[in-house]
């Protein structure tokens, strides 16, 4: 039986590089970063040589990136990091953020902060024009995400970083679809806080980062042994930070235009066997196609393909009773039938025609 997994959105496949420089650090640099002997010494150059490739990858200084476990802790972060910080109370995202966003900020609510959410035209595009209209001086901060978890809409940061800039309001966004796959470039675009993930670009589960710009006040998140400057105490996961280096070494060189050419061609496969695409036609994640299939039980549908080896979504794998995602997608105007008759198909980079003709007769089937 052939195999296709399309939910790369939710993880992908570590690639063999990334493997190995693992293996290499795990048995030959197994010191602690933190300790004086040759061994930690070793281990603290692989730690710093990886923040300064992963700090390339988003123009931005090596000493501004922060590891974490991943983009959900980074989110989570950046709230508590300002919040300890500063006075003001009042807080905007969009509503199509991400669960580890827009549940941090409804626990933040009940704590006296004021949340705005930033509305969304039908094709996933956020209103800049309400950000403009509605950030002041009592702004904590502004969190947009970059490009969309479920129907893969990506927003133009550096329009709403320069307004954030001229405002005096700082900005973060959340980039673990986009990180190692578009270009970003943090200070050109006026971006104070940015959260990604390795794993998400073939990179080890467990593993993340937080870019803070340099000179913005925030508190530490972990106290302790003093690691990441002071902010997030704990031994340095060497590993994992050398595998998200590589990884991002290796998804920068991919080719992301012809993967951006076969989703166009399964897009076109998919309306003509019924199906409606759901977010924009460009200005779209590469890898991403959210598709409703009018009357089809996409549970049903989800399992089906599974039985026969193709591996979709119905969103994303954060949330399994897909309360806080039903929110995003009632935000772009998504009745519950259509949420409930659609799926979501992340491509690898390695994905053929050949791949996808299979999938669409194999879909056709299911769907007749």
């Amino acid at each position: 039986m052939k195999e296709l997994y399309f939910d790369n959105a939710s993880t992908t496949k570590v690639y063999p590089g990334v493997v190995k420089v693992m293996n290499e650090a795990m048995l030959s640099n197994y010191g602690n970063p933190s300790s004086s002997h040759d061994l930690g010494d070793k281990a603290s150059k692989l730690v710093l040589e990886s923040r300064t490739q992963i700090s390339r990858a988003i123009g931005a200084k090596a000493h501004e990136i922060y590891f974490t476990s991943g983009t959900t802790e980074s989110n989570n972060w950046i709230f508590s990091g300002l919040a300890h910080t500063s006075q003001k109370k009042k807080i905007l995202i969009s509503s199509i953020e991400h669960p580890s966003i827009r549940e941090t900020a409804k626990l933040f609510a009940n704590w006296g902060y004021k949340i705005i959410e930033i509305p969304v035209y039908k094709d996933g595009f956020v209103d800049i024009d309400f950000i403009e209209k509605n950030i002041d001086s009592e702004t904590l901060f502004v969190s947009v995400m970059h490009g969309n978890n479920i129907f893969g809409t990506v927003q133009d940061l550096k329009r709403i970083g320069d307004i954030c800039k001229s405002k005096g309001v700082l900005f973060h966004t959340d980039a673990a679809q986009t990180f190692g796959k578009m270009r970003i470039l943090v200070h050109d675009w006026n971006i104070d806080l940015l959260s990604a993930s390795a794993h998400k670009i073939g990179g080890p589960k467990g593993i993340g980062i937080l870019y803070v710009r340099e000179g913005i006040k925030f508190s530490a998140l972990i106290h302790g042994g003093g690691q990441e400057k002071g902010l997030r105490s704990g031994t340095e996961n060497t590993l994992g930070i050398v595998g998200m280096s590589k990884a991002i070494e290796l998804s920068m060189k991919e080719d992301w235009k012809r993967v951006d050419e076969i989703r166009k061609y399964l897009t076109e496969g998919l309306i003509k066997i019924g199906g409606r695409i759901i977010g924009p036609d460009e200005e779209r994640l590469a890898n991403n196609i959210f598709v409703c299939f009018d009357g089809v039980d996409s549970e049903r549908l989800m399992f089906d393909l599974s039985a026969k080896g193709i591996y979709v979504s119905r969103g994303s794998a954060c949330d399994s009773k897909k309360e806080v995602e039903d929110s995003a997608l009632k935000a772009i105007g998504l009745s519950s039938k259509e949420m409930n008759s659609s799926i979501r198909v992340s491509l690898s980079i390695d994905l053929t025609k050949k791949d996808v003709d299979y999938f669409l007769k194999v879909l056709n089937e299911l769907i007749r």
